[in-house]
Order: C-alpha cells, then sequence, then structure tokens
C-alpha cells in the first residue's frame, strides 16, 4: 500500500497506525530529531528556585508571572478560570535560576462543578507541594477573604516558605490602602514569618521587589545552622525565661540539633518535653527566627523525651543491705 505513495515522489514515508500504535515511535524520533535536547519546563535544574504563585481565581496570578518574566508567555484574560493546568517557566534573573509555577485559581469546594476545573485545582494544590517559595496573590480591592485563608492553611501544612502579595494596590485611595493594612495584620497574625508586598501586576509597580524577599525565604528555608550555636541559643533562651513546672517538676531542655531544612526542623531533647505547652514553643520558634534571621519560612519542632534508664526496674537489695536496713528498723521501733 506504501508503495503507491512512494511514486508520487514525496520522499521518505512512514507507515504507522495509529489504533494499534505502530510505527509511530520511529516517527517520533524522525520529528523530533531536528530539536535541540532540553530539559522539560517542569523538570527544571535542581539549582533554580521553584516558585509558585496560588491565589483565587481572577487575582491576577498569570499577569504577573508575565510582568516577572518581562514577556507575555501565558494568556492572561479579565475571566475567571483562564489558567487551567500548573505551567512550570524556568528562567534567569541577575544569575539565579528561578522556576515559575504559574497555577490555576483554587475557589471553594462548594463552588466547584466542573470535572476539568476539580484537576486544576488538584494540580494547583500538587504545585505547593513541588515549590521551594509560595507566593500567594491577594486581591485588594477584596482583602482577606475565608478561600485565602484555606490557602494559606495548605502552604503552612506543605511546610513551604511564603511571601504575601498583594496584587492591584494602584486602585485604591488613601483610605482604602490603610483599611487593607490594618484588616491584613489582623487576619494573618498567625504568619507573622511572612513578608507582604503591595504590588499591582498590570503596572508593575512593587513586582521587582518580590525576587529579593523569595531569594531571602528560600536562603531561610535551606539553611544549615551548627549544632553548638543552636545549644547556645536555646540555652540562653532558657536561662532568659525557663519552661514551666509540670506537676511540681520544672521541664528540662537538655540539647538541641537541626533535624531537616525547607522547613527548618529544630529536635529538642529532654524530659517531660511532651507536656510543654504551646506558648512556650511558640516563644523558641520566634527565638529561633530571630537569632538566626530565619524570614519567610515556618519553623518545625520536635520534641524528645528522654529515656529513664531505671524505669521498670527493681532495686534488688544485697544480703549487708537487707541487714543494715533490718537493724534501722528495729532502732525506729525502740523509739516508739
Amino acid at each position: 500500500m506504501s508503495a503507491e505513495f512512494h511514486r508520487l515522489g514525496f520522499g521518505e514515508i512512514h507507515a504507522i497506525s495509529a489504533a494499534h500504535r505502530r510505527g509511530i515511535d520511529t516517527l517520533m524520533e524522525k520529528v523530533l530529531s531536528a530539536f535541540p535536547k532540553m530539559q522539560p519546563d517542569n523538570s527544571p535544574d535542581d539549582t533554580s528556585i521553584k516558585v509558585a504563585i496560588i491565589g483565587r481565581p481572577n487575582v491576577g496570578k498569570s499577569t504577573l508571572v508575565n510582568r516577572m518574566l518581562g514577556y507575555e508567555r501565558v494568556i492572561t484574560y479579565d475571566q475567571p478560570g483562564t489558567t487551567r493546568d500548573s505551567i512550570f517557566i524556568p528562567f534567569e534573573r541577575e544569575g539565579q535560576l528561578y522556576t515559575l509555577i504559574d497555577t490555576a485559581g483554587v475557589r471553594r469546594r462548594t463552588k466547584v462543578y466542573e470535572t476539568i476545573e476539580k484537576f486544576s485545582v488538584i494540580k494547583a494544590l500538587q504545585a505547593i507541594e513541588a515549590a521551594h517559595v509560595v507566593i500567594m496573590l491577594l486581591d485588594a480591592r477584596e482583602g482577606m477573604t475565608d478561600q485565602d485563608a484555606n490557602l494559606l492553611g495548605n502552604v503552612l501544612d506543605a511546610g513551604r516558605a511564603l511571601v504575601i502579595a498583594v496584587n492591584k494596590w494602584d486602585g485604591l485611595d488613601q483610605s482604602q490602602r490603610e483599611q487593607v493594612r490594618y484588616n491584613l495584620s489582623r487576619k494573618l497574625h498567625f504568619i507573622d514569618f511572612a513578608k507582604i508586598h503591595y504590588i499591582s501586576a498590570l503596572h508593575g509597580s512593587g513586582v521587582g521587589n518580590l525576587f529579593g524577599s523569595v531569594k531571602a525565604a528560600w536562603y531561610a528555608a535551606h539553611r544549615q545552622i551548627k549544632t553548638p550555636r543552636l545549644n547556645q541559643i536555646l540555652q540562653d533562651a532558657v536561662m532568659a525565661h525557663p519552661p514551666p513546672l509540670i506537676r511540681g517538676r520544672r521541664v528540662k531542655l537538655r540539647y538541641v540539633h537541626q533535624g531537616g531544612h525547607n522547613p527548618p526542623l529544630f529536635v529538642i531533647h529532654g524530659n517531660q518535653v511532651n507536656s510543654l505547652r504551646g506558648a512556650y514553643k511558640r516563644y523558641l520558634i520566634n527565638t529561633f527566627r530571630e537569632a538566626f534571621a530565619l524570614e519567610g519560612t515556618p519553623i518545625g519542632l520536635e520534641f524528645k523525651q528522654s529515656e529513664n534508664p531505671y524505669e521498670g526496674r527493681k532495686n534488688t537489695l544485697t544480703p549487708r543491705q537487707r541487714k543494715k536496713r533490718q537493724r534501722l528498723m528495729q532502732h525506729v521501733k525502740k523509739k516508739k
């Protein structure tokens, strides 16, 4: 059959069967042979900082991506739902490699009806896990919503470094801006470690400052801290504010070491540490954050209870100790 096409002088002809996938691999090797071998967008270089931009629909995520890149890379439109899949875009700025991840807007679960939107939400949540730093984009006109708080909860659960950007700032007057700042300070008190930027993705104001906060958050999340320095800070913190008494006995924090990064995890060993209250844990977190300038990243604490080597062991007296005990008991009885 293919011989008839050869007579027409078309040159190289590939006979394939799309239904049974015959000849497809050979055809694709021929088609792609002229293209240079490059890393795919979803497998960036390990040295790049992966930055996921998340938020509700129509807050300007794709516009911000284009502004950070400096050219129109992704499609933007003033209607929600334009972006359906997470798009990985590698680029370089001032010698630093980045990978921007443009995600689909995430609405409340009760408002998601279409199957394709459900997959878009899943991809957006997976982008949080894949990122080193997350830029949470808020709409200045709508302020902080419940859905924004849910998204921030996902970021904290994933332990990712965080930068908050408030978009569409140029459209507000001075009184509106003061009101937005007040509301954000009241609602974002639980993530006081994140830097807040007020930007306009459409006009570019404030966008360049995001890169400095992203690099600082990435560095803090991956910082390796030496154990002697950690223990010095712990001992200073304990001296300044000793741990509370638990059932008449004071909690003892013996030593600390770093157990991981992204986010930084500090493992503290001691006695009765499982009974330590949340207020003192927050005090330790704030102490470590201030001492090591861990800006933009959550900090994890893990406590290891020291084991009592004599727990469960019965003290067996020697014959000499038993005789001494009997003599002491007789002496006590005579006094009575």
